[in-house]
């Protein structure tokens, strides 16, 4: 097996875990609002952060390096339109990315802190959890238009 193929490989799975997890991290999440118990809200909470520092980091981490050497390797130009807007999409759901993961780990924290001293949780919960659920939306379509690109290379 050539190192091409193996960088595709990477590539490819990488692509697929940022999905699905980014998908499931997403769902599991969003349902826990519906919780009836804090712990039950925590734990949804603790176990998305640790995914996202388990699945997605590395995965994010993956797909510039693998996407670099693959353009390198392949003969295709970095001035390829579909890499471009590829590269464009990939930098939107960063900015995107970035803070819901810092906001996960406020939530989880908030969350914590309520559970661990009985008390209600604070009112920036639900604002933050708003926010969070906003930045999701493009940063899923982008990863839905990064597919299509990669696929159908415009």
């Amino acid at each position: 097996m050539d190192w091409y193929f193996i960088l595709k490989t990477l590539h490819i799975l990488s692509a697929a875990i940022l999905f699905g997890t980014g998908l499931g991290i997403a769902f599991f999440m969003y349902m826990s609002r519906f919780a009836k118990e804090l712990y039950q809200k925590y734990y949804a909470a603790r176990l998305t952060v640790l995914a996202d520092f388990i699945f997605t980091l590395p995965a994010v981490i993956l797909q510039p390096l693998t996407g670099f050497l693959l353009v390198i390797n392949s003969g295709y130009s970095f001035h390829e339109t579909w890499i471009i807007w590829s590269s464009a999409l990939y930098l939107l759901i960063g900015l995107c990315w970035v803070p819901v993961v810092f906001i996960q780990i406020q939530l989880r924290n908030m969350l914590r802190n309520a559970s661990d001293n009985g008390t209600e949780l604070p009112t920036a919960y639900t604002k933050l959890f708003r926010i969070w659920f906003l930045l999701g939306w493009p940063a899923f379509a982008g990863v839905i238009g990064i597919f299509y690109l990669m696929v159908a290379k415009p």
